[in-house]
């Protein structure tokens, strides 16, 4: 795997050995949720023990971009309900690197999600209408809630990383005009293009700036409330000759990401790539992993290194009150998105209440978790919270990944912080607790991780 070469910007500089590491533990019984532990020291490197994972900092991979949620209108419509001062702490709690986990990146939809309570666009007709001129493009469905709760996430951490999916288009532009299946009418490529112009200029309008869109959520997916089929020849099309063009003649620099589904038809991606009139318009592609290998990602980047590579969603549950196999999803999910590749990961969602609701009807899930559960004013932390809350707090916007030792008994992943901080996240899937000697520098750190835990060091 070669190592990514930094065009411009600043490279974190890796410090020597310290003598205190901190370290913060989450495990699969709650004995420990991102518990800070009693300190350890690196030593003298002995003959004693190989190491299990050598961490080398001056080999650098991607960068980081941020770790996060999806914010779906579900969530915001539970946060929005929540008394404004509980409210508040709570996002301080999710959005505030020192008084929280510190969310870096988050997913909004372009219109209703499957985890809405009732579907709609920015430009919806009745029957027979068509409003090629986008004269009733608008955003009243979010102002009521995504909008004042992003707005209240950007004053906490105005850094913050905002990628746009689509779960539809407006009924109107679709060949079945149903919320379900269909794709893109041919003769409404250009007007879509402007539709997604007009969200972006419009959500500035309100101070929140994307920074990236895919061009549909889950486009092999024809079964979601709501859902469009878009193929990998029509999303070429589509930006090449629409969707690129209209953001260049707008002056909009929000990135394009192609694909957003699963780990299983890589090619998706690269067929689209290979077109050299496209490739200038795309600044990379997104996956999920409910489907095929997670080396997926670093097919696509060994076809097209100098494209980005997004991880986009996955649903990290537990359904008991215990947190049964945190680390094995975390290694799966986490860890393997940026071992192979991934400047983020985005988990689904923030938020639902203890019931999985809100959910649109047929065809919505019924059995997404959020991070956190609320009801009412009462919250309740799942396993997503503290899974992610082991990357975000440590690992902010402008770390990159460096080198550390693929160990299948030790999964791991390690990074370099903009202020010259190692970071390592290591799993132990085992039953029962294990030692972990890890290697920095000529030096040696042993550390006993429990079962079934999820462990950050930093030094």
């Amino acid at each position: 795997m070669a190592a990514f070469i930094f065009a411009a910007g600043v490279i974190p500089r890796p410090a020597a050995a310290q003598s205190t590491v901190q370290w913060w533990v989450t495990t699969g019984d709650k004995t420990a949720l991102l518990s800070l532990q009693t300190p350890l020291g690196f030593s003298e490197a002995s003959g004693d023990h190989a190491p299990d994972i050598t961490v080398d900092a001056d080999q650098k991979f991607q960068p980081i971009d941020g770790f996060g949620f999806a914010l779906t209108g579900g969530s915001a419509q539970h946060l929005i309900d929540m008394q404004p001062e509980n409210r508040h702490r709570l996002l301080r709690q999710l959005f505030d690197p020192v008084q929280g986990i510190g969310i870096s990146y988050l997913r909004v939809s372009i219109g209703s999600s499957d985890l809405n309570d009732h579907t709609f666009s920015y430009d919806d007709l009745p029957a027979g209408q068509t409003d090629t001129a986008l004269k009733r493009f608008n955003l009243a469905e979010d102002t009521a809630d995504v909008i004042p709760v992003l707005q209240e996430i950007l004053a906490i951490n105005p850094r913050i990383k905002i990628l746009g999916s689509p779960w539809s288009a407006p009924l109107w532009m679709k060949t079945n005009h149903h919320i379900q299946a269909g794709h893109l009418k041919k003769e409404y490529y250009p007007v879509y293009a402007r539709y997604f112009v007009r969200y972006i200029q419009a959500m500035q309008a309100h101070g929140i700036a994307i920074d990236a869109i895919t061009v549909q959520n889950e486009p092999f997916n024809d079964g979601n409330t709501p859902s469009m089929q878009f193929f990998a020849k029509e999303e070429l099309h589509f930006i090449k000759n629409d969707l690129g063009p209209a953001f260049r003649a707008a002056g909009i620099h929000t990135k394009i990401i192609l694909y957003d589904h699963n780990c299983d038809a890589p090619e998706y991606p690269i067929s689209i790539l290979t077109d050299p009139e496209v490739r200038p318009y795309v600044d990379g592609s997104g996956f999920h992993l409910y489907a095929g290998p997670i080396t997926a990602m670093t097919r696509v980047h060994n076809a097209f290194p100098d494209k980005n590579l997004y991880f986009t969603e996955y649903m990290l549950v537990n359904f008991s009150h215990l947190f049964t196999g945190i680390s094995k999803q975390v290694s799966r999910i986490i860890i393997g998105a940026t071992r192979n590749w991934s400047r983020n990961v985005i988990l689904w969602n923030l938020a639902a209440n203890s019931q999985f609701e809100p959910h649109t009807d047929h065809g919505g899930c019924d059995m997404c978790q959020g991070a956190v559960s609320i009801d009412g004013d009462s919250v309740t932390r799942n396993v997503a919270y503290y899974a992610m809350g082991q990357f975000a707090k440590f690992v902010p916007a402008g770390s990159v990944r460096v080198a550390s030792t693929e160990n299948d008994l030790w999964p791991n992943v390690a990074f370099l912080t903009p202020t010259g901080k190692t970071v390592l996240v290591v799993a132990n899937q085992a039953g029962e607790s294990r030692e972990c000697h890890i290697r920095y520098a000529g030096k040696t750190l042993q550390a006993r991780l429990p079962a079934d835990a999820v462990a950050t060091f930093t030094w």
